[in-house]
């Protein structure tokens, strides 16, 4: 089984109109235990309730089968163990395309999944 990191979430309504200004802000100290915080009105461009807000702080988790995977654990172990899945994944599913982080079991940013797609779909319509 290929081991992957999970995320869980704590929402909160708070009673200011801006908590933290930003749609998210990510934290990467060692002294703070969450990774994100979402405020959501930031996304609404200024729609909702003027006196409150909501925020997510996202926090990291281990995974467990059952749980959402967010994140592959790319160490020697699972990137060999996905690689035999690879290999067996192309011998008996030839019309099956893998992508993204899980289905090709790497941590992406945003500019290389975008970039990955386009070599795919490059590939697949020569």
């Amino acid at each position: 089984e290929l081991q992957y990191r999970s995320l869980r979430f704590e929402t909160e309504e708070l009673d200011v109109d801006n908590y933290q200004g930003n749609a998210v802000i990510n934290y990467t100290d060692a002294e703070t235990p969450y990774t994100r915080v979402i405020e959501h009105k930031h996304f609404e461009f200024g729609k909702g309730d003027k006196d409150k807000t909501i925020v997510t702080r996202e926090y990291p988790a281990d995974w467990h089968r059952g749980d959402e995977p967010y994140y592959p654990v790319n160490n020697q172990q699972n990137n060999d163990l996905y690689k035999q899945y690879a290999k067996l994944a192309q011998e008996k599913e030839a019309n099956v395309i893998f992508g993204g982080r899980l289905g090709q079991y790497r941590y992406y940013d945003m500019d290389q999944v975008l970039h990955a797609a386009l070599v795919c779909v490059e590939r697949e319509f020569k």
